[in-house]
């Protein structure tokens, strides 16, 4: 089997409520939306940071006006599936309205949710957690593995932290 490679780019979106962006996905197009943050897949050519701001536009109809800092960074190394993912999540600024546009047809909704709601309908553990703890701590800069997108092996690593200057 051939390994597939994956980087992904995501962004944590927040309205003036607080309550998170979820884009909820068909991609085999039988009905059954899983929910994500809104990004995807880095493109030949592009830049990881040129990819969130695309993937945002085409996904919910936004455009990204800043980001804030990057989030955290998930590792899934699925043996089973042949299939590295690395995903960074952003948090970022946007303006405009509501209004998917994707060129593959996979979003079937974008919709601002609780912090509770959203962690809820997140299903893959790799997905859920490291929201989860985000949201919950508001600490950005977190690193997290998993052997698996059904979260076997989790591990998460907690930010760096700055030591003190030595003058």
């Amino acid at each position: 089997m051939a390994r597939r490679d994956l980087l992904v780019a995501a962004g944590v979106l927040r309205d003036r409520f607080g309550r998170v962006l979820l884009v909820g996905n068909d991609w085999q197009g039988l009905g059954r939306v899983r929910h994500t943050l809104p990004g995807g897949v880095v493109e030949p050519g592009e830049t990881l940071l040129e990819a969130l701001y695309r993937e945002i536009a085409e996904e919910t109809g936004l455009k990204l006006t800043g980001i804030k800092h990057m989030a955290y960074t998930v590792h899934i190394e699925d043996e089973r599936r042949g299939e590295r993912a690395i995903a960074v999540a952003f948090e970022a600024t946007w303006e405009g309205l509501l209004n998917p546009a994707d060129p593959d047809g996979f979003i079937v909704e974008a919709r601002f949710c609780t912090p509770d709601e959203a962690v809820e309908l997140l299903e893959s553990p790799p997905m859920r957690e490291p929201l989860h703890d985000y949201l919950k701590t508001g600490e950005p800069g977190r690193f997290y593995a998993f052997k698996g997108w059904d979260g076997r092996g989790g591990l998460r690593v907690p930010p760096l932290k700055a030591e003190p200057s030595a003058r």
